[in-house]
């Protein structure tokens, strides 16, 4: 069965040439036919009886219409090829032509085994021993359109050296061409097939978002491939594509201004999967939007919000929008600042800027190198100390609970200090008979009078 396959191609071929092989050499034989000779008989002189019944048949051979021409049946002129091909007496071929002929198939099956049995053999077992296994995959894919192509190579060489009719030579030559390109273009799908298997196996196992994607976007490129070798075939059959290209090109335009923002967002799609500035399950921000991704689609990227409402933002927006990766944090940065009274004295300063920095470095899960703690402002109604501090983990629920503690701590080493925590005040002073007026103490107030 799987020699008869790699027959396919070449009978495909015959197939799909034999109606234009056979237009072609029909048309032209008839065209340069000679013409016979017939001897000159001197033209009826106008007015006779003869010229009249002349003209009467000309008139009546104007009328009859000829049969309309049945467009050659492909099935019909491939069965006359070959019928044409295994007529010994009436081709003209010497015992030479088929010895040739059957040594060059015999060479092209023994070709065949070579490259398969020894030579892609020894490949497969040097691609089982090298680290990659993109080789393991493409030599397999490669190897069944090698045997084939030396196989109808070995036919259409042995085809050739048989003196056969020019109907059956231009059959052979269109299915050839068609064949050789087939297999090639097979060849070519399989490699290609194999490199996109192997680019989604290290996407998966490197947990990258464009393994999602590759499945469609092998099937697009498959696409892309198959019409592309379909121009090919077409072209080399003799047929000018520039015509068909042209109208698929205005389709294409149409098709393009017609859905210009679902292809924005489906290319948003592939910037998002190339560049991974998320992943499904992350807490990220997009533009003004925060959430949880749920989904990255073709066409949109769902985020589920603190208040459980579901955001859809299009993949054009995410992939021109500033994006705010909150769940790749390394380390978790606390930056505050404690606001002291202005009662505070220097000493009082000093002495809690260094409990409030071996309270930070007291902690194991503090970056020493991270840890600043200074007398940074004489604010408007405090003295400000600054502090910073950086987690050495990012897990966000861990560095709350380390910020409380040492905000608490903080409380009782300011009240161990005896200072008190600023907070917005003003003082007002008054001068004059006003203000003596208002610092007089105030008796009782006389009782109203009864009007």
């Amino acid at each position: 069965m799987k020699r008869l396959l790699l027959l396919l191609p070449l009978l495909l071929g015959l197939a799909l040439a034999a109606p234009f092989a056979a237009a072609q050499s029909a048309d032209p034989a008839a065209a340069a036919a000679p013409a016979t000779s017939a001897p000159a008989t001197p033209a009826p002189a106008p007015g006779s009886a003869v010229a009249a019944h002349d003209a009467t048949t000309a008139a009546a051979a104007a009328v009859v219409v000829r049969p309309a021409r049945r467009p050659p049946d492909f099935l019909e002129h491939l069965v006359d090829a070959i019928l044409d091909l295994f007529n010994v007496r009436s081709s003209g071929n010497t015992i030479a032509h088929y010895v040739i002929a059957g040594l060059l198939l015999i060479g092209s099956f023994l070709l065949r085994r070579v490259v398969t049995d020894l030579i892609f053999h020894h490949l497969k077992k040097v691609a089982a021993r090298t680290k990659t296994t993109l080789d393991d995959k493409l030599f397999p894919a490669l190897e069944t359109p090698t045997a084939t192509l030396i196989s109808v190579a070995g036919m259409v060489a042995a085809l050739k050296v048989l003196k056969l009719s020019v109907a059956t030579d231009n059959t052979i030559g269109y299915a050839s061409t068609i064949a050789f390109s087939l297999v090639i273009l097979w060849g070519v799908l399989r490699a290609f097939n194999a490199v996109l298997d192997h680019a989604r196996e290290i996407a998966l196992q490197r947990q990258l978002g464009i393994a999602a994607f590759l499945p469609w976007i092998k099937k697009t490129l498959l696409a892309v491939f198959g019409v592309f070798g379909a121009l090919l075939i077409i072209q080399s059959l003799g047929y000018d594509v520039k015509t068909l290209l042209a109208g698929l090109g205005l389709g294409g335009l149409a098709f393009a201004l017609a859905a210009q923002d679902t292809l924005a967002n489906v290319f948003g799609s592939v910037v998002v999967a190339t560049d991974q500035p998320f992943k499904i399950g992350e807490f990220v921000k997009i533009g003004n939007n925060l959430g949880l991704v749920e989904d990255i689609g073709l066409r949109s990227t769902r985020l589920r919000a603190a208040d459980k409402s579901l955001v859809v933002i299009p993949n054009k927006s995410v992939a021109s929008e500033a994006i705010t990766n909150l769940s790749r944090f390394t380390q978790r940065r606390f930056e505050q600042v404690i606001g002291l009274t202005y009662d505070t004295r220097p000493e009082q300063m000093e002495a809690i800027i260094a409990e409030v920095r071996r309270l930070i470095l007291a902690e194991a899960e503090i970056d020493p190198a991270s840890v600043m703690v200074f007398f940074r402002d004489f604010n408007a109604s405090s003295l400000d100390l600054w502090i910073v501090y950086m987690t050495k983990s990012p897990d966000f629920a861990k560095a709350m609970a380390l910020k409380q503690r040492l905000n608490l701590a903080f409380m009782r080493a300011v009240y161990a200090e005896g200072l008190s925590f600023a907070f917005p005040t003003q003082t007002v002073v008054l001068d004059g008979p006003v203000a003596r007026q208002l610092a007089e103490p105030r008796g009782a107030l006389p009782p109203p009078t009864a009007g």
